[in-house]
């Protein structure tokens, strides 16, 4: 395995760990944030060694995140979402948005007309790929736990009849 891989792998989770400490969550999840931020990165990382598209490969690795957050969480007695949402921010696509944002300030200046186009589509493009990253990602995380949730939810429900 490539070493340049481990170490951004190591990075997705340590940012992981550093967004969870940002939004306060009990340091008995650290670990466990770390571990899923990894572990989602890794998953995005090697299908876009594979040739993947950047979208799907966000979609998946949330997924991963959304899938891995449920077990943690009844292990650690935390909603899921303590630990997918500090886990799936590392993935935000930080560059696109960057450049989307240079692209509209150049737009509102003074463009020369034969830039003009490259510009705006350029700027477009990267607008784009930020919205259907950040869609991807939200869904990511979401449907696996609005699949479990239903099973869960007639499994309490079941639970609390026969008593």
């Amino acid at each position: 395995m490539d070493w340049t891989l481990i170490e951004k792998v190591i990075w997705f989770g340590i940012a992981a760990m550093g967004f969870s400490v940002l939004f306060n969550v009990p340091a008995r999840t650290l670990p466990s944030i770390f571990l899923i931020g990894a572990m989602g990165g890794m998953t995005r990382l090697l299908l876009l060694q594979f040739n993947t598209n950047f979208i799907i490969a966000s979609f998946l690795g949330a997924i991963v995140i959304g899938l891995l957050s449920i077990p943690f969480a009844h292990s650690k007695h935390a909603p899921p979402l303590v630990f997918s949402i500090p886990a799936v921010i590392p993935m935000v696509p930080g560059l696109f948005a960057y450049r989307m944002m240079l692209g509209l300030i150049r737009l509102a200046g003074d463009v020369p007309p034969e830039a003009f186009t490259q510009t705006l589509y350029e700027t477009v493009s990267n607008g784009l790929k930020v919205m259907f990253v950040l869609m991807s990602l939200a869904g990511g995380v979401a449907v696996p736990m609005l699949v479990t949730r239903k099973q869960s939810a007639k499994h309490l429900r079941f639970g609390k009849r026969g008593h």
